[in-house]
Formats: C-alpha cells, structure tokens, sequence
C-alpha cells in the first residue's frame, strides 16, 4: 500500500479514536499531522474544523446536540416542497400531524 494512503487512514483512525474518547486536547495535535500529510481533502477537512473549532470542541465534549430538531426540521420542509403551490396551511398541518 502506498505511504501516504496509510497515513490517511491512521489518521482517519486517530480522529475516530479522539471522537469516541472525547479527548479535544488532542484535536490540534492531531490537525496539525493531518496539515503536515498535505493532503488536498485533508486541508480542506482541516480549514472547516478550523472555521469553527469551539463548536468542534463542544461537539466532541458534550454527549447532547440538536439532531432530533435538525430532524424535525428537515421532514417539514420536504413536506412543505413536496405541497409547494397546491395547497393550504391547513392541509400541510394536517399531512405533518399523520406524519406523527
């Protein structure tokens, strides 16, 4: 196997161990090997982790997060485009209530 694959993928193992151990200590040790392979969707993981490092830290620390709204959310909005035009509030209220 080619060095650098097996790079990515010890580090792919390595962020993997830092998410399920909950250890945002080592997060920036750990961007920072990842910066050092000069890897192209590496760098580009690494610049999104960095545009918002807090919320990153929060997310491996805290056990909650807001799926189940983010969820929520989502299904509604289908609905809503699927109904786009054609009817009223009160039958997309009606078609999210059978939904539930």
């Amino acid at each position: 196997m080619h060095p650098k694959i097996e790079s990515i993928i010890d580090l792919v193992d390595d962020f993997r161990d830092i998410l399920r151990q909950k250890r945002n200590d080592a997060l920036q040790s750990w961007m920072d090997r990842a910066t050092a392979l000069d890897a192209q969707l590496l760098n580009s993981f690494i610049n999104g982790i960095e545009r918002d490092l807090t919320a990153v830290k929060n997310a491996i620390t805290y056990e909650y997060n807001n799926g189940l709204a983010e969820g929520e959310i989502n299904k509604l909005k289908l609905v809503k485009r699927t109904m786009y035009g054609r009817c009223l509030f009160d039958l997309l209220r009606n078609k999210i209530l059978l939904l539930e």
